[in-house]
């Protein structure tokens, strides 16, 4: 559980960190990212790789095909491109999942990705445009990942409101303002299809991973739904 933590929040800083010495270096454990019309994806899901697909995920129509694998091949400082995966393979075809815009959501070599950062993005709605296609939304463990407490259906639709309208904040201010310290909380986002995401919440600074600021409203229905766990 500590590696998923410490590949999650990484994930937004790829592209500025230069951390280990020595290029290409096999060593570098690379988070499964995609990169494909300005979109950067992640696949953050803890099943094996030959696990197949929900029967709910229908492949679309291509969006793009990888270009280049920088496992093995990048620098610890590579930066991503267009084309570029850590781990999926050099002409590896990339396609849209039905029913979700691609922007959102991909899928490559049976395994589903879900936007991380997204270019020109102004708020949270624009890298999850996903008012809509959330079933549910669940306080995870810390310590094993299990889902411990369920949104209500009205405090799930009061925190999208709200999250969905967030201003994206820039990772590094964030981190500079020790945004990222103090009390973690683990939020499961559960789509219609089966897929799910998490989102990382730091109470103490009223700050998500993805890079935003909640508000007062955010604060007092995420406190709400974790007063009912004992």
């Amino acid at each position: 559980m500590k590696r998923l933590i410490i590949i999650l929040f990484l994930s937004t800083f790829l592209s500025s960190c230069n951390q280990i010495i020595g290029c290409p270096d096999g060593a570098i454990e690379w988070v499964d990212l995609l990169k494909i019309n300005d979109v950067t994806y992640q696949h953050q899901f803890e099943e094996a790789s030959d696990e197949p697909l929900s029967t709910q995920i229908e492949k679309g129509e291509p969006v793009g095909k990888v270009t280049y694998k920088m496992a093995d091949n990048a620098c610890s400082d590579h930066k991503m491109r267009n084309g570029d995966a850590a781990y999926l393979e050099k002409g590896t075809t990339v396609y849209a999942v039905r029913g979700y815009p691609s922007s959102f959501m991909v899928v490559a070599n049976d395994k589903v990705y879900v936007a991380d950062q997204k270019k020109d993005a102004k708020t949270i709605g624009d890298i999850y445009p996903i008012k809509d296609l959330v079933k549910d939304i669940h306080v995870e463990s810390t310590d094993d990942g299990r889902r411990i407490h369920t949104f209500s259906p009205e405090a799930k639709e009061k925190f999208l409101n709200e999250w969905l309208l967030l201003a994206v904040t820039d990772h590094m201010e964030m981190y500079k303002e020790k945004a990222f310290e103090g009390n973690r909380i683990f939020l499961g986002i559960e789509l219609k299809n089966g897929i799910s995401f998490r989102e990382l919440y730091w109470s103490d600074t009223n700050a998500f991973h993805r890079g935003a600021y909640g508000n007062k409203k955010i604060q007092e229905v995420i406190n709400q739904e974790l007063a009912f766990i004992k």
